[in-house]
């Protein structure tokens, strides 16, 4: 599963960066780029759909298994380029400028490049059909699924969000909108693979947390906000029991009986559905709730965060290259001694710098890792891609 970890949280990168505010801007206008842009984002989709059968397929049957290799070779290539666009955008004071030379000659190497790519991946997804692959219902999608455990000492530089959550929790006068429910809900929005989730386990295990209400739900919503499904599972977190009530009118009546004289922390992990209605509809049996009750959201979207929130969200920043390496180093077991070797300490610290801040990334990177301190068999089993960067091989020569 680790290297669908990677490929995953590559993906999430590369859709980020694709809608990031500096490369909307700068493609902007520009019908080659915005349509080469457009390919991508439409081949991508597709490959998400037929990952996880993949994922599953790839350990019986090898063509299946160098499928998802040749994927996984053109997401680094991809994310590469976009990441040559990203800094190009963000530090070119005149836009005009760089996009007359990004068109020109001169820059069109990049643009070719992201052509060539993007053809590999339509070739590979048309490849889906030769290989059988499918795509897995949401239902079964279990590999999205959370729950509120967490070792909390592989966990690095949140310390701060932590405290700043808890305050929150804590705060029985935190609502800033003039709501009139009893139930505060608190959005952590930031991009995949930012540790979201991460956080809202270390506040839901905090011992203040624990302490301050008269119990606790976990609830891992995803993409399909289904409010009879949510409902249902709140009230099976509550009991502890199975739930065999089949009508929404009675699961919410007996939620709110539930809740009803109670101060009850509820998280809603990964949520993604921007419908008021939904959410109205869904909030109905807490407001009866104890003042001071809460509801903790992740969400990448600031758009859910706006509809859902009764404060304001708080924006998950990446992490430190630091705290990176430490994520990196942890779930690699590198040992103590091997940081004296000055080659492969170079060599990791570069393969870091790929995650980007992004703590998911780091800890993929690190699993694929384990075990593995030789520094020639790093460079073997690392994606071409991550491995072309700038110096990188003079790492390893040296």
């Amino acid at each position: 599963m680790a290297a669908e970890a990677v490929l995953s949280s590559v993906l999430n990168v590369v859709f980020d960066r694709m809608s990031s505010p500096e490369v909307v801007n700068w493609i902007k206008g520009k019908k080659l780029t915005h349509k080469l842009i457009e390919r991508l984002k439409t081949n991508l989709y597709a490959v998400r759909a037929f990952l996880i059968d993949a994922e599953q397929k790839q350990i019986k049957e090898r063509p299946v298994k160098e499928w998802l290799d040749s994927l996984k070779d053109a997401m680094y290539v991809a994310d590469d380029l976009l990441d040559e666009v990203f800094t190009k955008a963000a530090t070119q004071k005149d836009p005009g400028t760089f996009l007359s030379r990004f068109l020109n000659l001169q820059d069109r190497d990049v643009a070719n490049r992201m052509e060539e790519v993007i053809d590999r991946i339509e070739s590979l997804v048309i490849q889906k059909d030769t290989l059988g692959l499918r795509e897995i219902p949401k239902e079964n999608m279990s590999w999205r699924i959370t729950t509120s455990l967490v070792e909390t000492s592989d966990v690095c530089g949140r310390e701060e969000d932590k405290e700043a959550i808890v305050k929150l929790l804590l705060d029985d006068d935190g609502d800033d909108t003039g709501g009139h429910s009893d139930v505060s809900v608190i959005p952590i929005v930031g991009m995949g693979g930012i540790g979201k989730t991460t956080l809202a386990q270390l506040v839901y295990q905090d011992g203040k947390v624990k302490e301050n209400f008269d119990f606790q739900a976990w609830i891992c919503v995803s993409e399909e906000f289904d409010v009879f499904k949510v409902t249902k599972t709140i009230i099976e977190a509550i009991t502890s029991s199975f739930c065999s009530l089949t009508d929404l009118n009675l699961l919410q009546h007996d939620l709110k009986e539930k809740l009803s004289r109670k101060k009850f922390f509820v998280v809603l992990d990964d949520v993604w559905s921007e419908s008021y209605d939904d959410w109205n509809k869904l909030l109905k049996p807490f407001r009866k709730g104890v003042k001071g009750s809460k509801i903790l959201i992740t969400t990448r979207s600031k758009r859910v965060a706006s509809v859902v929130q009764t404060v304001s969200p708080y924006e998950l920043s990446l992490l430190s290259e630091e705290d990176c390496w430490l994520v990196f180093s942890k779930h690699a077991r590198l040992p103590t001694g091997s940081m004296e070797n000055p080659t492969l300490k170079k060599v990791g610290k570069d393969l870091v710098k790929k995650c980007d801040g992004l703590p998911l990334a780091a800890q993929a990177l690190g699993g694929l890792l384990r075990g593995n301190f030789d520094v020639i068999a790093i460079c073997h089993i690392m994606p071409k891609a991550i491995i072309q960067s700038q110096n990188f091989w003079e790492f390893v020569t040296e």
